[in-house]
């Protein structure tokens, strides 16, 4: 593992006992983020609702018998449970992190930390707007802690290295991720519906305006011969590449956007249906429910963040991260950054991964950067 030496130590960490709390344990990232802090050796305790699926989650998971859990059914009741018990990292794998992050991450304060997995454009600004309230309490907050974020804006930072803002900036997340057999669940499906009634988003001479879902569709090929297709979204992606580059313009794009004709003209009118609260709330819960009978390997060997930088002058730069299964490496990325918070690394302030712990933390965590 690459070693990350942070910048400072938080301030207020003898109010906090040593636990890590995970929020969501028996989902598939919480699941395996449990797994790889508890063989580092981590105090770790499951968060949720139901104690038997938590308890036998933490015994797959290598937590040892008379675990502690704490049963609780809300953020709000989370979050209380939080400021009881004073926890020195909580990770937050439930979803709908745009009403979740807040309250469980002012929790946390002051003194102890937290980490999710955000990559929408309401919750990780949400989120990165607590920073000034971070700092005052000596918290650190990261929010985008997995593939899409950390293995974008890591390979725009290697790129800008040493170099003064560049006029334009580009990135593009293609996961490859094996499907497991079961329900799709609440947090994924919240993700999905969520990404419909956000729309597109860009930079355009710094400010962020809207743009079509799934404008710009392209094929990338990859440095292993294999190639995907992508198309513009809005998504954590777009505001760290825009803070980690200082770029006036930038666009984003995932291979999780439609690139069809017929999809991408469905989309508008299917997004502002779902705007409506009762509506939304009905297609997430239906969508949750969907169950996948049948598990499936990963479509390409690889997952891939790319991005591409451009200057004034001409100069143009090209770089790659290189993963496995986007969601195991989500897993490995809120892994590390949990235990490097529990270890008092990192400065207080509410960042993307790479900002708060430096875009060598994309290869720490198991990627491999092919930069031109």
């Amino acid at each position: 593992m690459t070693e990350i030496s942070g910048t400072g130590r938080t301030t207020d960490e003898s109010r906090t006992n040593d636990e890590v709390w995970i929020v969501g344990a028996t989902g598939r990232v919480g699941r395996g983020v449990t797994a790889r802090l508890a063989a580092r050796g981590l105090t770790v305790v499951p968060v949720g609702r139901s104690r038997e699926r938590m308890v036998a989650a933490g015994a797959e998971a290598g937590l040892p018998g008379g675990m502690k859990v704490v049963v609780a059914d809300s953020a709000e009741r989370i979050a209380d449970e939080i400021m009881r018990e004073r926890p020195r990292v909580v990770v937050n794998t439930m979803g709908a992190y745009a009403a979740t992050a807040p309250v469980i991450a002012r929790a946390c304060m002051p003194g102890g930390h937290y980490v999710d997995q955000a990559n929408d454009v309401v919750a990780v600004e949400g989120l990165l707007a607590l920073h000034d309230e971070a700092v005052r309490a000596g918290s650190t907050l990261v929010t985008g802690a997995g593939f899409g974020v950390l293995a974008t804006e890591a390979v725009v930072a290697k790129l800008c290295e040493g170099r003064p803002a560049p006029h334009r900036a580009r990135v593009d997340s293609v996961a490859s991720v094996a499907v497991e057999a079961g329900v799709l669940g609440a947090a994924l499906a919240a993700s999905l519906v969520d990404a419909l009634t956000t729309g597109g988003r860009r930079y355009e001479n710094g400010r962020l305006v809207t743009s079509r879902l799934g404008a710009d569709p392209r094929r990338l090929a990859f440095p292993d011969g294999e190639s995907a297709k992508s198309a513009g979204v809005a998504s954590g992606e777009l505001i760290a590449a825009h803070a980690v580059s200082g770029a006036p313009f930038v666009t984003a794009t995932s291979a999780l956007a439609p690139t069809s004709p017929l999809m991408r003209a469905l989309l508008p009118p299917l997004g502002r249906l779902l705007s409506v609260p009762a509506l939304r709330r009905l297609a997430v819960d239906r969508l949750g429910r969907v169950r996948i009978k049948k598990a499936a390997p990963r479509p390409r060997e690889h997952s891939w963040g790319h991005a591409v930088v451009e200057w004034a002058d001409g100069t143009r730069r090209e770089g790659w991260l290189r993963a496995g299964d986007g969601m195991d490496y989500t897993a490995d990325v809120t892994a590390t950054v949990t235990e490097l918070l529990a270890r008092g690394v990192g400065i207080p302030g509410a960042w993307t991964p790479a900002a708060a712990l430096g875009p060598d933390l994309a290869t720490a965590a198991g990627g491999t950067f092919v930069l031109d």
